[in-house]
């Protein structure tokens, strides 16, 4: 995550606080869960030196001012808990604070100087859990953000974690793997595996029987460095008292199956969004869970996993019917199914926990109606499914849902899609709901989690859902908002506060209930013909949710104080943000009046307002290059430094370009169905994709009126695909290091457009 600022002495350890209303038959078989996990957690001086490990990297001239101590949960009644405490010092400059906590998970914040820090009155400090779990993770993250990481990288991830509180990480990094192994043994090659597995940046989508080969191949090599990988990433999760949660068999085959196995039912699903069904990246194999290859399958990947992590959870997620229906809809059948699935992953794990997301039930819940879900849901014995109800911040389930019949479930906010970098935010929903899904009536909610499916943007927002873990009351956002300012620059600045405080009441306020991916006009070029008297073929609409005009008030409070913030990265970070959000905001009227020039066959002003709207692609490009968090060479530069050898040097930079610019496949007239829906405001992508096609849009659109004739979208397509798939292919370097003011540019764009 950004190197956020983290609140003075928010220092901490946690795993599993239980105090949540059940039925027993639940209340028991969690408990009884929560306790397995106790023991399978790294002995108590494992978790205190991998704690102090935390300090030394995040604050290593504090590491002598703090005791770490594991204790059992019986001194907070069975709950999981952290104390802060002054320390008895018996010599000079020993350590000045203990921290006690039920597992060695630690947070850490700016800190004064070693021998000055604040002293705790009586007791000190006592917080609980109010639910067990603090989930992390979308399924779909690992491709977003984490596809690229080493484990220097990954290190600082978990210890990110770890101050979060987060105990019940997603752990899918080096599947494929296992995978390989497991196919090994009924007699499917590693060459068989070639068109199944999906590129590095699509292994998420390969993964869930979205698509297979898109990509790929995955070499050996890669194969092999992300198993290392995931044991680094497990071993630490296990010495931060995390609960690593496994991947399990959900069904996807690869094709060379149905040959091994004639007889076994398995069918070909149908496509998902490519532009001409092409059979090499569409249309994957779905086992049956009826059948009994399926278990067979599921117990093999399991037991294979153990063998090679050791037991390390009870916990797997599988989410076999995730965009992907039952053949029908009967209950009866589909309780079958998800029995079945249950089966393939407990006759690996005796004692295990399916985990799956609830994302099923919101996008597809014409299918999945109340017995559709009854039946899902019911199909596994009392405390063997978790479900993360995983948009809960603007389309929570449970409202609507009789509490998942009885099933528990963890509050989960979604927050953004594709990794699109946007301010945006809804935190009274963010402070409130998760307490009043735990205080209703027979609620059976077990945890809150985050599960965004990209990272590194809008980290109030994911401040405050970290927060909700140990929360038993609903945040008063308007003081926190205050607070969370002056912790994250240090200093109260009146005008901060005045803009953060403008910033609450818009941007992280929003309430209209659409999912918000990011459809500003420069990052999603819109792929319509605006000659058309097809209304139905409108002009797609960017999300704006509040007044443009309250935010520019909120970037001009935020540079009036910025002359005392000059030292203060996260000050920085903000300030571009800020900033590149009310010119993205702005350059969408920019493109709505070229438009509308353009509809009124007035050229002078679509040539006005077109050039404008390029410079402010220039513009934008020039200010975010001013921090390092918003640059296009270090995510291609992390993809190149995985590669061993040129061939993977050239897979891994095209799969990096690719995912971010038009996503799947293309022919000569029809862009990718995904085209821009992981966008990214990068310096690099906006100056040299961006702008080259929103030139050559416009140029089309001047010419078609100087020659009086209809727009030709198919003509436009013709020579921007070919573009793309350049740039897709191109090896040419961009900057890993900012350079510029960022304040000085800052202010002089405000001049420039707004003044």
């Amino acid at each position: 995550m950004l190197n956020f600022n983290y609140p003075l002495l928010q220092l901490l350890i946690l795993i599993l606080t239980f105090s949540f209303p059940v039925t027993l038959s639940n209340h028991e078989a969690i408990q009884s869960l929560l306790h397995r996990l106790d023991s399978k957690r790294a002995l108590p001086s494992v978790q205190e030196t991998a704690a102090r490990g935390v300090l030394r990297r995040l604050l290593p001239t504090h590491l002598s001012s703090f005791e770490f101590k594991i204790v059992s949960k019986d001194v907070c009644g069975g709950n999981s808990c952290f104390m802060i405490n002054n320390h008895k010092k018996t010599r000079h400059n020993g350590p000045e604070i203990i921290i006690k906590g039920t597992t060695g998970g630690v947070q850490t914040s700016s800190i004064p100087k070693p021998g000055s820090l604040p002293l705790f009155k009586d007791d000190g400090v006592k917080i609980k859990r109010p639910v067990p779990w603090n989930y992390y993770q979308n399924v779909v993250t690992s491709s977003y953000s984490f596809v690229w990481w080493d484990w220097e990288r990954w290190e600082k991830e978990v210890d990110w974690m770890a101050l979060q509180g987060v105990n019940l990480p997603l752990a899918f990094t080096g599947q494929e793997a296992i995978w390989q192994e497991v196919f090994k043994d009924f007699n499917i090659s590693s060459e068989d595996l070639n068109s199944f597995f999906g590129g590095p940046a699509f292994l998420a989508w390969a993964r869930m029987g979205n698509l297979h080969g898109w990509g790929g191949p995955l070499s050996q090599n890669w194969l092999d460095q992300q198993l290392v990988l995931q044991k680094q990433i497990i071993s630490r999760m296990l010495e931060l008292g995390m609960t690593p949660v496994l991947p399990s068999f959900s069904g996807n085959v690869p094709a060379a199956l149905t040959k091994i196995f004639p007889s076994a039912k398995i069918t070909r699903l149908g496509d998902w969004n490519t532009v001409d069904a092409d059979p090499r990246w569409c249309c994957t194999y779905l086992l049956d869970p009826s059948d009994p290859l399926f278990v067979e399958i599921g117990e093999a990947f399991i037991r294979k996993q153990i063998k090679e992590y050791g037991d390390v959870t009870d916990i797997y997620n599988c989410d076999t019917f995730n965009e992907n229906s039952p053949p029908t809809s009967d209950p009866d059948y589909i309780a079958t199914l998800g029995a079945a699935v249950y089966q393939g992953i407990s006759k690996g794990d005796k004692d295990a926990v399916w985990l799956m997301q609830g994302w099923l039930f919101y996008s597809d819940s014409s299918f999945w109606k109340p017995p559709q879900m009854k039946a899902l849901l019911q199909s596994v014995p009392v405390g063997k499914m978790i479900v993360l109800d995983l948009f809960a911040e603007v389309k929570p389930i449970w409202k609507t849902s009789f509490q998942f019949y009885g099933t528990p479930y963890i509050w989960c906010m979604l927050h953004n899609f594709g990794g699109n970098l946007e301010m945006y935010g809804v935190l009274d929903a963010i402070g409130s709901g998760p307490v009043d899904a735990r205080v209703s009536a027979n609620s059976t909610m077990v945890g809150v989690g985050m599960c965004m499916e990209g990272i590194e943007h809008n980290p109030i927002v994911f401040e405050l859902m970290s927060e909700m873990a140990f929360r038993d009351e609903k945040v008063k956002i308007n003081e926190w908002i205050k607070s969370y300012s002056h912790r994250r620059y240090g200093k109260a600045i009146h005008q901060v506060d005045a803009a953060w405080e403008i910033l609450y009441h818009t941007i992280y306020n929003c309430t209209d209930g659409i999912a918000d991916h990011n459809h500003d006009y420069i990052a999603m070029l819109p792929d319509w013909d605006p000659s058309t008297n097809d209304k139905s073929a409108g002009m797609p609409q960017a999300h704006l949710w509040y007044p443009p005009e309250d935010v520019i008030k909120a970037l001009q409070l935020f540079l009036a104080g910025g002359k005392n913030l000059t030292g203060s990265l996260t000050y920085r970070y903000d300030l571009i943000d800020l900033t590149r959000q009310v010119l993205s905001k702005f350059a969408n009227q920019v493109y709505i009046k070229a438009i509308a020039s353009f509809q009124t066959e007035n050229i002078d002003a679509l040539h006005l307002n077109s050039h404008k709207f390029l410079q402010l692609i220039k513009d934008i490009d020039l200010l975010l290059a001013s921090d390092d968090n918003f640059l296009l060479g270090t995510w291609l530069e992390s993809a190149k430094k995985l590669a061993v050898n040129p061939s993977e040097l050239k897979q891994y930079e095209w799969n990096a370009r690719t995912q971010v610019t038009m996503w799947f496949d293309t022919n000569e007239t029809t862009q990718s169905k995904l085209h821009d829906y992981a966008n990214k405001f990068w310096s690099g992508i906006l100056e040299n994709y961006y702008l080259p096609r929103a030139s050559t849009y416009f140029s089309h659109l001047s010419e078609s009126l100087k020659h009086n004739e209809k727009f030709n979208l198919i003509e436009w397509r013709k020579q921007w695909i070919p573009m793309s798939n350049k740039w897709q292919e191109g090896n040419e370097l961009y900057p890993v290091k900012a350079k510029g003011d960022a304040l000085t540019i800052s202010q002089a764009l405000y001049e420039k457009y707004f003044s």
